[in-house]
């Protein structure tokens, strides 16, 4: 079960598959979460995944929570607005994330749904490094051969900055902005809690899982500078 690409409002539909597995008799859900799904998170985008494992839970079907970090790919959205404006603009601060390449995170689910004593545990899916946004901005500088200034705002600045492009602050469906699919109040939400060092986590997961190392965002970057350089 993967979820939806509402964030904000994802119970609804996700409560509705959840019922649907169990009237089927499905036996075991495997879910994509996310990490630190703590119930004093202040993330949108957490909130939603922090329910549904609740609704897992509470099936009386047997679960796996695939929390996965923040995609890797990550880089190339927010980094191709960072080329086109010489700027990233974040309100993370320092805080950093262990960004996750899609790749490890498909291995990762096919290990737990080829194998089993998966059921009812919590995997943790991140790289292999933490990163700040920082960081990401002059590796996107590297990889891309542009210069690009940092710029550290307020949470109001990155609303600001996003209004500008005309993303939408709530949900809405089927919507894309200025090359982002995700609304407003879900990014800062996510930046506000990157700042607060909550999705500071770094796990072997992956490792443990697949039986090598994940690949790292600046690999992924790198051998992909063409994507950021068009």
């Amino acid at each position: 079960m993967i979820s939806t690409s509402r964030v904000g409002q994802r119970m609804p539909q996700h409560g509705n598959a959840v019922a649907a597995a169990k009237e089927a008799g499905v036996q075991h859900v495997i879910y994509t979460s996310f990490i630190a799904a703590d119930p004093d998170n202040p993330s949108l985008a957490v909130r939603d995944h922090r329910g549904t494992e609740e609704l897992l839970r509470d099936s009386g079907m047997q679960w796996t929570a695939l929390r996965n970090s923040q995609y890797a790919d990550f880089i190339f959205a927010a980094g191709i607005n960072a080329v086109r404006s010489g700027k990233w603009l974040a309100s993370a601060g320092d805080g950093k994330v262990a960004h996750v390449v899609r790749q490890d995170c498909i291995d990762s689910a096919v290990a737990v749904l080829s194998g089993s004593g998966h059921e009812n545990k919590v995997y943790n899916i991140t790289g292999p490094v933490l990163m700040s946004m920082k960081e990401l901005a002059e590796l996107t500088a590297v990889a891309s051969g542009t210069a690009i200034e940092f710029v550290a705002v307020s949470d109001e600045g990155m609303y600001e900055f996003f209004d500008s492009l005309g993303v939408p602050r709530a949900p809405v469906d089927d919507l894309v902005a200025s090359d982002i699919p995700w609304c407003s109040d879900d990014m800062v939400s996510f930046e506000r809690t990157i700042r607060e060092g909550r999705f500071a986590l770094l796990s072997d997961d992956v490792e443990k899982l697949t039986g090598r190392k994940p690949m790292s965002i600046r690999e992924l970057a790198l051998s992909n500078r063409h994507l950021l350089q068009a």
